[in-house]
């Protein structure tokens, strides 16, 4: 019976109607699956697991054409609702995986896990009696979630107290679309993480709770935030535009996914002066505020370049409760350009090529400022971020700074408010005196360029003659290198902070304890200080 498993599926793709041209080539194609599946499945010299095979099938098919067109099997309906609606059912917690062992990540304030006492740090030894250990992070994610309202026994070990048990109620857990939003140095300051339902609402609330303490200037921060819905970025940008106005056009190969979206709703404020900030990470519905807002000359735009997603797409709800997300359409910002960055009917060994430079247009905002299509989002005002050091990442990468910060908090009980709250020498001397025995080896960037070097020289048969000197470079940078800590201090400290507040004040003071050191803020600061300067940015 096995081998006639899928006769009754293609039938099925007969009971579609396809376009005239293709029917043929569909029907030929799918015939030669079926027959390869059949062989597979009947010959092949181990036992095969048929849904593996066809999964691996439907993924590979969906692999060709973008990275946004996914399947959703049964088993992945919770992750799947997640993405659509930021929300879902469990303790109100991440995880974190440290070799075989799990640990708590980061609580979320006022959920069911932070108000079981639970902290981050603490390792999951049990999920209702079931052992832990080994298991990975989507097993132990499947434990924790589940309906709300049940319960979930978890033990965990504290490293100042030992194993703790904690019977835990499930809720509904809604992620919220703005962790932050506050008034700092007199400026309304606004972090969007993504675009769930009801994040209109949260802006919009948002702006005027600030315009309600007195905030004349505002900071939207788009950075690092992937998208979510297209309604929502519309009606976001409709915050500071009028009714009426064009903020995006849809295009598809089907008369129904061509659209456009204008502005339904009364605007809250159409004058005040409004920076948004992008980086590399911003993409979808947040290129589609950042450039509406830039192309309509109502905000200056600060950071680095967006990430350039252009595709629209729509979710499909499928037999046997499975799902997927297909791209249906790109969209158009008002100026007219398309941002895509990336051409996937353009490939090479599997991997997209960049729109080519002879398909890029010119376009112009309102006042006649000169934008370009296929890039992203190009900020009005681009700020140079340097990457972190090969030394922090390798602190980060082996959980030192989280370690450390496990043990900081079980020691104290409470700390400094977020924006008072700063790394004392002594602290930092704890902290480098703990890594001290830890392995977290790295190589510099100068290191790898003396190894190149030295193969380059001997390539050229120039390494006899610069042996002695390429070895004594080598030594200095060894020298040096032992006293990273000290030459990357001020990093560092910014870092070990960052995760100290975070265990006493969560998301939210995750965020506050950057403003100091944020070179975007401190631009967009700059910027909205003079509105002569904030003024010259919206014009040719």
């Amino acid at each position: 019976m096995k081998k006639y498993i899928l006769i009754p599926i293609i039938g099925a793709f007969f009971l579609f109607s396809f376009k005239a041209g293709d029917y043929f080539e569909i029907s030929k194609n799918l015939e030669i699956f079926a027959e390869v599946y059949k062989e597979v499945n009947t010959t092949y010299v181990d036992e095969v697991k048929p849904g593996e095979l066809i999964r691996a099938a439907i993924d590979g098919m969906l692999k060709s054409l973008d990275p946004y067109t996914n399947f959703y099997s049964e088993a992945q309906a919770e992750d799947y609702k997640f993405q659509v609606t930021g929300t879902y059912s469990g303790i109100g917690a991440s995880i974190r995986r440290i070799e075989n062992r799990v640990y708590i990540d980061s609580p979320l304030e006022g959920r069911p896990c932070q108000k079981a006492g639970l902290m981050a740090g603490d390792e999951i030894i049990t999920i209702d009696g079931i052992l832990i250990r080994d298991k990975t992070r989507s097993e132990v994610h499947d434990l924790l979630t589940g309906q709300s309202g049940s319960k979930i026994s978890v033990e965990v070990n504290r490293i100042s107290v030992g194993k703790i048990k904690k019977d835990i109620i499930r809720e509904r857990i809604i992620q919220k679309n703005i962790p932050y939003y506050g008034v700092i140095d007199g400026i309304g300051f606004i972090k969007l993480v993504s675009f769930t339902p009801n994040a209109a609402k949260e802006v919009r609330d948002a702006v005027l709770e600030l315009k309600n303490q007195g905030v004349k200037k505002l900071v939207l921060d788009l950075r690092n935030n992937g998208g979510g819905l297209l309604n929502e970025a519309i009606d976001i940008v409709n915050i500071f535009l009028p009714r009426g106005q064009l903020i995006v056009e849809t295009r598809g190969k089907y008369p129904e996914d061509n659209r456009s979206f204008k502005t339904l709703n009364t605007p809250v404020d159409l004058q005040i002066p409004l920076v948004v900030m992008i980086n590399g990470n911003s993409a979808s519905a947040s290129e589609i505020v950042a450039g509406s807002l830039q192309d309509l000359d109502r905000a200056v735009v600060v950071g680095r370049n967006s990430f350039g997603k252009g595709l629209v797409q729509t979710s499909k709800g499928l037999s046997y409760n499975t799902s997927m997300k297909i791209t249906t359409s790109k969209y158009y910002i008002p100026s007219g350009r398309l941002i895509q960055r990336l051409d996937y009917s353009n490939k090479i060994k599997g991997k997209a090529l960049a729109v080519a430079d002879s398909s890029k247009q010119l376009f112009k905002t309102r006042n006649g400022r000169e934008v370009i299509d296929g890039e992203g989002i190009h900020p009005d005002v681009k700020v140079e971020v340097t990457p972190i050091s090969e030394l922090s990442q390798s602190l980060v990468k082996n959980h030192l700074f989280f370690k450390y910060a496990t043990i900081f908090r079980c020691k104290n009980d409470t700390i400094n408010l977020p924006l008072k709250f700063n790394v004392s020498d002594y602290l930092f001397d704890e902290f480098c005196n703990f890594i001290k025995d830890k392995d977290y080896d790295y190589i510099t960037r100068t290191e790898k360029d003396i190894k190149r070097l030295r193969s380059q020289a001997k390539k050229d048969k120039y390494h006899k003659f610069l042996s002695t000197e390429l070895t004594n470079l080598k030594l200095a940078m060894d020298s040096i290198k032992m006293n990273d800590t000290e030459n990357h201090k001020s990093e560092l400290k910014e870092l070990l902070q960052q995760e100290i507040v975070s265990r006493y004040y969560y998301q939210r003071g995750e965020i506050e304890v950057q403003f100091d050191d944020d070179i975007d803020w401190i631009t967009s600061k700059e910027i909205l200080s003079d509105l002569t300067t904030y003024n010259q940015y919206l014009t040719p």
